[in-house]
């Protein structure tokens, strides 16, 4: 299988976030440019050093047909390239291989990967997928309604311990504890019976098992390896695979809809990267949801059908065991920032390969697995799936 990443040609070298807070009262542009502002500094570059630039369509910029020009305009950035990404969370990984493409197809050097969203101070778009007569006013009612619906044909097919999701939760909890980015509301110990007291919002899901909603930006530089070393940054990391699966089972008109595209695009990851999941030393997640978790580790091999319950049970997944898992709090405890959630387990990958995530620190890691999902059609699972993995330069 042709994998145009494996000759490491392409580097990660920096990387901004902005704390992720509750209705801040900024706008999208602002938070913007200060993980842009953030990014540079951490780098050394200027906006004149960057010449291309990859985003994603925030929700409070929905009709926006002309998000990445105003973008740029705001950023103070003259672009030669210039990519916005619909896949939903999936976009933000998915970005760095659009990135690595054109700067391997001579478009672009330097590229800023630069996600931002203020959905609890400004949010305008319609997310009620192809089926809206289901889900608005009454009905599922958005994703936490669909991720029950998926937790229930999970738990008729297979055995689903709450205390696994539980323990996950406990342990992403854990990291946002230590995470100055964290949602501050966000950064309290908690423990597995407070995820299973947690009150029902779509049964079998709890409280505890989605996302909160914030406002916040994060950024990444990637450029070619070469020029990393010209400009003697202190760290890099290289983008070895990815795969991206779209609309899977698409022509199913009855599909299980706890298979995902990860069945698919997770082991073409590993076939690119030569590698195995033995070989990953840390999971980074999308993780809107618990249950999306667990269904991933399945998929792309950690585990097998099924068997994600006694795997989280039986595996330690703190920063110092044997598969670490979304060591800053995930989206699940650190907050999701619309869109630009798909990029923080990305940073928080890249903050831990570079030895600088403190007092969650990985041991001596190499290689870190990210992943993102984007959208969540009716009576269907998400629809796109993308898997990145990286290792350290």
């Amino acid at each position: 299988m042709k994998n145009p990443l494996a000759n490491k040609d392409i580097a990660i070298i920096g990387y901004g976030e902005v704390k992720n807070v509750r209705r801040s009262g900024r706008t999208t542009y602002d938070f913007a440019a200060e993980a842009t502002a953030q990014v540079l500094e951490y780098t050394g570059l200027g906006t004149k050093d960057i010449d291309g630039m990859a985003t994603v369509l925030p929700s409070s910029e929905a009709g926006n047909n002309f998000w990445s020009n105003y973008l740029g305009d705001h950023l103070g950035l003259q672009t030669s390239w210039t990519q916005t990404t619909d896949i939903g969370g999936a976009s933000m990984p998915g970005n760095v291989a659009r990135a690595a493409a054109a700067i391997q197809s001579g478009y672009c050097e330097t590229v800023l990967s630069i996600a931002a969203a203020t959905p609890t101070t400004r949010r305008v778009d319609d997310q009620r997928s192809y089926r809206s007569e289901f889900r608005n006013p009454t009905g599922i009612q958005g994703p936490p309604g669909a991720f029950g619906l998926i937790m229930h044909r999970y738990m008729h097919q297979y055995d689903l311990k709450f205390e696994a999701l539980g323990k996950l939760a406990v342990a992403q909890r854990n990291g946002a504890v230590v995470n100055e980015y964290a949602v501050e509301g966000l950064r309290k110990p908690m423990t597995v019976d407070d995820y299973l007291n947690a009150r029902m919002v779509s049964t079998p899901l709890r409280l505890l098992d989605s996302v909160m909603p914030c406002d916040g930006a994060n950024a990444i530089i990637i450029t070619t390896t070469e020029r990393a070393k010209k400009l003697g940054v202190k760290n890099m990391a290289h983008p070895i695979a990815y795969s991206e699966l779209t609309n899977f089972n698409v022509h199913e008109q009855l599909p299980d809809i706890t298979e995902t595209g990860f069945s698919i695009a997770g082991p073409q990851a590993l076939e690119k990267a030569g590698m195995s999941t033995d070989d990953i030393d840390m999971f980074h997640p999308y993780d809107d949801f618990l249950i999306a978790e667990m269904l991933q580790l399945e998929q792309i091999g950690f585990c097998g059908r099924g068997e994600g319950s006694e795997y989280l049970l039986s595996t330690d997944i703190s920063p110092t065991g044997k598969l670490p898992i979304n060591t800053g709090g995930g989206q699940i405890s650190a907050g999701q920032p619309g869109l630009a959630g798909g990029q923080i387990n990305i940073i928080e990958a890249l903050r831990q390969l570079f030895g600088e995530a403190t007092d969650r620190q990985v041991p001596n890691p190499s290689t870190a697995m990210c992943t993102g999902i984007g959208v969540i059609p009716y009576v269907r699972n998400w629809g796109s799936s993308a898997v990145l993995i990286l290792e350290r330069g």
